[in-house]
């Protein structure tokens, strides 16, 4: 793996002062380096990869610096319109390096939702006129790609993208749960099991992306029970109450529940408003707040710095007031 801290002292004499972006498990301990090491006002992890973008846009504004992007390639998506609208060098020509874990690169097995992302990678970064190299292995001389990277987004005016395969700026894509800071007694998989224990049969469930799709699914098979009331949201992050209310609308007379995640919800926080607007009586979101991302390495999401309930009430929800912490407490708010 390549030290992070070596390439990130390597980037810092080559004048890169400011990181931000999404963090991804091909980069777990890269993102971990840098939320232990620098300040707010030098790292900053966004709600999604277009923030980080215009994040990073707004800080070379500022300073004339080259800033520093991360992102798992399934965040390009999220990115395109900023880099096509904003950085261009027919725009506003604004330099940065982006960092980007590959998934699904070819001939390396993954999940299916990740292989065409991995399939497209590099055509999308052609296609969007970013300068790129792809590293296989940490034997690359990071001085030469950190002096690549630097001399040619200043020299184009234009972003360049560090593409990494699994291995190289991670040892491990698990994370030790038991580093996790527990705010509240009740878990995540304890949570799901209670709602599904208490909620009617007939009830359908979107799960988010991440760890709840992989514990609602272990929870039907510990219990023999069948999968076809769930639809497990393996991608798409941060779409999945935009599905289940699709679901609450098609389904007028069944009970749907999104259980989201704190850093999903946050990703595409938009959706909220629409969702508080048209007020569907028979869709329940839930957003299991663990305050971090968990399935990427556990590095920290804004869920703990933000009142998810209050802000859901401004948005029109009906809410429970405030969060819910124990396992009497979540029975008696679904039995009301």
């Amino acid at each position: 793996m390549i030290d992070p801290k070596r390439f990130c002292d390597i980037l810092g004499r080559q004048g890169v002062k400011f990181y931000t972006g999404v963090p991804d498990s091909l980069l777990n301990d890269f993102c971990l380096y840098l939320e232990r090491t620098f300040s707010s006002d030098q790292h900053i992890i966004t709600a999604n990869e277009g923030n980080a973008i215009a994040l990073a846009a707004g800080y070379h504004v500022a300073t004339g610096t080259i800033p520093f992007v991360y992102m798992q390639n399934s965040g390009i998506g999220n990115a395109v319109n900023p880099l096509v609208s904003l950085t261009y060098k027919k725009v506003y020509a604004i330099p940065m390096i982006l960092l980007i874990g590959w998934r699904g690169a070819p001939e390396v097995s993954d999940w299916a939702h990740h292989k065409k992302q991995g399939e497209l990678t590099p055509t999308l970064l052609d296609d969007l006129e970013i300068p790129y190299r792809i590293v296989d292995n940490d034997q690359v001389d990071i001085e030469d790609l950190s002096s690549w990277a630097t001399k040619t987004a200043r020299e184009l005016s234009s972003p360049v993208a560090i593409v990494a395969r699994k291995g190289v700026f991670a040892l491990s894509e698990k994370f030790d749960f038991n580093q996790l800071v527990q705010k509240y007694s009740l878990s995540r998989e304890d949570a799901i099991g209670i709602i599904v224990d208490t909620l009617p049969n007939s009830t359908l469930y979107v799960a988010t992306t991440g760890r709840a799709t992989r514990e609602l699914f272990e929870i039907r098979n510990q219990r023999g029970e069948g999968h076809e009331h769930d639809f497990l949201n393996v991608g798409a992050m941060g779409h999945a109450s935009s599905i289940a209310t699709g679901l609450a609308i098609a389904q007028k007379n069944r009970l749907v529940v999104c259980l989201d995640g704190d850093a999903s919800a946050i990703m595409h926080m938009g959706s909220m408003a629409t969702i508080g607007a048209i007020k569907r009586s028979n869709l329940l979101h839930v957003v299991l707040n663990n305050g971090v991302h968990e399935s990427v390495g556990g590095q920290t999401s804004a869920g703990y710095a933000i009142n998810m309930t209050m802000l859901a009430e401004s948005l029109g929800y009906k809410t429970v007031k405030k969060p819910i912490e124990t396992k009497d407490e979540l029975v008696f708010k679904l039995e009301e």
